[in-house]
């Protein structure tokens, strides 16, 4: 049945594009390799992909440039119109503002950009296939120049980086998903400013305290001698050696620590002060119910928008459908279908993948465990005496290059799997990739991480039983806390990556237009002439060839956009929420350089997508999609890692069952700090007449620097000196860690939900809008029948 036909079913006499103008601009340009032998296989090639295109009703102009052909693509008025009235009929896309008026440029560059790729020749080749075999070179859509402009004195510059975006242009330039990106980037970027805030009120705090510690103090007044920390070259060694090794730790192992980790996982989906845990509780819950629920208060925002900009109901798989018709009249739709076999294939493959992440983390450890007894053993004397921080700040580099090794890797893996669960969309394509694609991310960035927050320290064994891996001990914790061995390792990593990417991210576009301005002002200038004569009555006119030669070949230039253009700042800035949530404990100073690195990063992102790259396809969505999933997953994550990272990887546990229940408080004692002996406390004793003990040792591991031989060395644990085994001080802590967990995250869960209940999704004004809207429109329709009605009469 032709649309015409259907058309007349609805009784409507009121045509849905009234007066519209004859297009003068074009919105997509294909480039293809100039070829003068028009028997060759290219050229027939090309032309029969064009005639396709123009049974189509796509308006295409050919222009030679070079050794360069340039087919200038617009879409006809009677496919707008077609595609206008199948909005206006269909479920979820009837309340979008494109029904009346001219569809903007970006509806006509949607439209053209899925009938380029849905597009077979004869033999059934599509354009992927014809560009792989060089018959067409690129594809682009082009830049608006009087937009383009604005949006370079309003928001694209570096001079802007401390005002607000125009979140509506850029909906209306680059289509509604990239504005919901840069929307979601500016919230996330104002929300940082609190985390930022606490996060260094906890840094100072422990630096205040920096001097008058107590337990700062035992460290560095300490006489106690511990054992080797490696073999062979490594020998016993006093506490007091690692005394700035102890102050630095303080920095983001004290009591503030603790508060921010449970401010930032209520956030993500609260502080301290000294020895009053009622004022710690009392500021945790206030936070919980004031600054929480980042996600929650997105989804408000989000919902402002779409409804202001008529796309709150809007269908992604909808739309793919009036596209397959107005490409297709004839076509079917691709039926779902659920195939157990090729879902049993990918979670194999997924899980193999998974596998293959975790052995390259493993890898890392082994590399640490191997490098660092190897530096002990080397001639310079600063890399002896600081082998196992030296090793764990190469590790972490090393990590770094393979987290961008591995990007490349989880791409092709992420496609590949996706091409064998045969979606029967784009937007499930999308969606399915990028669930395997970040989860693929995740682990490459955080296994190392996971291994550094709980096993590292906790697996080595003691003096007389140490693990090893092929003859190597495995790493110790410093006897301050192994907090210090995860900010290094997070802190090289978000430094390298955000610093380092940027660079790149920005350069290479940057390079890549100033190589090419100088054709660009050669065309520039003959295109003046020709312009000044084709305007020189005042009327306007369509442009000449020339005209449109020298604003293609500009944009052509320019650097190349495709799908992942927008996928990637959505990923970086996903991975960089996890590194401001998960383990944040540990570097309470991330929230602040992601709020430094976001406000760069916008401005960054607006002048490489509005001056050095070609312009990327507006998309129409009213979500970001999968990624407000993927953002829900890592607030539940974040609320167990950092229950964790209090519970089992930092003293605060061991700490609170010292000082109400060994301490000398806890024995009545108010002459002394209440944390005074704690360091000892938490040290065994290895007596070197032991046997399994003396053969972990060689006998000058066991002189001290002045050449006394030691009896006996400490070690950290809670062991018993005679037959070392664990003590009952050990099962205490262990059983309060376990109890603080889980009523941790218990409790924040419970707080997540009340706050998710308590703030709805949707402002009341929306639904109000929307109500109206719905009842306008029904009114509308009933009227424009009974005037038809009245007509036949």
């Amino acid at each position: 049945m032709e649309l015409g036909d259907i058309r007349k079913d609805f009784h409507s006499t009121e045509p849905l594009l009234t007066s519209m103008p004859t297009c003068t601009t074009f919105d997509y340009v294909l480039v293809g390799y100039k070829v003068s032998d028009v028997t060759d296989q290219k050229a027939l090639k090309q032309n029969a992909f064009i005639q396709q295109l123009e049974k189509k009703k796509i308006t295409v102009t050919r222009i030679v440039y070079d050794d360069k052909m340039f087919f200038g693509l617009r879409a006809s008025n009677d496919m707008l119109q077609d595609y206008q009235y199948l909005l206006k009929v269909s479920d979820s896309c009837n309340w979008c503002g494109d029904l009346r008026g001219r569809p903007p440029q970006t509806t006509r560059i949607r439209i053209i950009h899925f009938i380029l790729h849905h597009t077979y020749i004869s033999n059934g080749e599509n354009l992927k296939e014809l560009l792989t075999k060089d018959v067409f070179e690129t594809m682009f859509c082009l830049h608006e120049k009087e937009t383009r402009t604005k949006l370079k004195k309003k928001w694209a510059r570096w001079s802007a980086v401390c005002k607000g975006q125009p979140i509506t242009d850029i909906q209306g330039y680059f289509g509604e998903k990239v504005a919901l990106y840069y929307l979601w980037l500016g919230w996330y970027t104002k929300l940082l400013i609190p985390a930022a805030a606490v996060g260094v009120v906890v840094f100072l705090y422990g630096l205040a305290f920096f001097n008058t510690n107590p337990l700062i103090k035992e460290v560095c007044q300490s006489s106690i001698i511990m054992c080797p920390r490696c073999d062979k070259r490594c020998t016993v060694w006093q506490l007091s050696e690692t005394c700035t090794y102890a102050k630095v730790s303080h920095l983001f192992d004290n009591e503030g620590t603790v508060a921010f980790a449970m401010f930032m996982a209520i956030w993500g989906e609260c502080l301290m002060n000294g020895d009053n845990y009622m004022f710690i509780m009392f500021n945790w819950l206030h936070l919980c119910l004031t600054a929480t629920l980042f996600l929650e208060l997105w989804k408000r925002t989000r919902s402002r928008h779409v409804s202001q900009w008529k796309v709150y109901d809007w269908s992604e798989d909808e739309e793919e459908l009036i596209m397959e018709i107005l490409n297709d009249p004839n076509c079917m739709p691709k039926k779902f279908r659920h195939s157990y076999l090729r879902s049993t294939v990918v979670l194999i493959l997924v899980t193999l993948m998974l596998m293959l992440i975790i052995l390259l983390a493993q890898a890392l450890v082994v590399f640490r465990v191997v490098a660092a007894p190897l530096m002990s053993e080397g001639n310079w004397e600063f890399m002896r005496d600081h082998a196992n921080t030296v090793a764990i700040m190469f590790g972490a580099v090393l990590h770094y290059l393979t987290i961008q090794i591995m990007t490349r890797v989880n791409r092709w893996v992420s496609l590949k799997l996706c091409d064998i669960e045969k979606t029967n969309s784009f937007a499930a394509t999308e969606r399915s990739f990028t669930v395997k694609m970040f989860t693929f991310q995740f682990f490459t960035l955080f296994s190392s991480l996971f291994y550094v927050a709980f096993f590292l320290g906790r697996i080595n064994g003691r003096p007389g039983d140490y693990a090893r891996i092929a003859g190597w001990r495995l790493e110790e914790c410093h006897p301050s806390g192994c907090l210090t061995d995860l900010f290094i390792q997070m802190a090289i990593i978000m430094l390298l990556k955000q610093t380092l990417n940027n660079i790149f991210e920005f350069s290479v576009p940057w390079v890549k237009t100033r190589l090419s301005r100088s054709t660009a002002k050669r065309l520039q200038r003959k295109c003046g002439q020709c312009y000044r004569k084709a305007f020189r009555d005042g009327q306007r006119a369509e442009p000449c060839d020339i005209c449109n030669l020298q604003d293609w070949v500009s944009n052509y230039h320019l650097d190349n956009t495709d799908f992942f253009s927008l996928f990637n700042e959505f990923l970086e800035m996903v991975v960089q929420f996890s590194f401001t949530t998960i383990f944040v404990a540990a570097f309470p100073l991330a929230p602040l350089l992601a709020l430094i690195n976001n406000i760069f990063e916008i401005r960054l992102d607006a002048i490489k997508m509005v001056r050095l790259e070609r312009r990327i396809v507006p998309r129409k969505t009213n979500d970001i999609g999968v990624w407000t999933k993927v953002l829900e997953v890592i607030g539940v994550l974040a609320v167990i890692a950092n229950g964790l990272v209090i519970g089992v990887s930092s003293d605060f546990i061991p700490r609170l069952v010292y000082r109400y229940r060994y301490g000398p408080c806890a024995n009545g004692s108010s002459l002394t700090h209440c944390m005074q002996g704690y360091i000892n406390d938490t040290l065994s004793t290895a007596v070197v007449s032991h046997v399994a003990v003396r053969n972990d040792f060689l006998p000058n591991q066991l002189i001290t620097d002045k050449g006394f031989n030691v009896t006996q060395c400490s070690y950290r644990d809670y062991r018993s000196d005679e037959d070392y085994t664990l003590t009952a001080q050990f099962w205490l802590v262990l059983a309060v860690r376990f109890a603080f967990v889980i009523l941790f995250e218990h409790v924040v869960v419970v707080c997540k939900f009340i706050a998710a209940w308590f703030v709805p999704d949707n402002p009341l004004q929306v639904k109000n809008d929307r109500l109206l809207d719905k009842m306008a429109r029904l009114k509308h329709e009933l009227e424009k029948i009974k005037r038809s009605k009245s007509t036949e009469v």
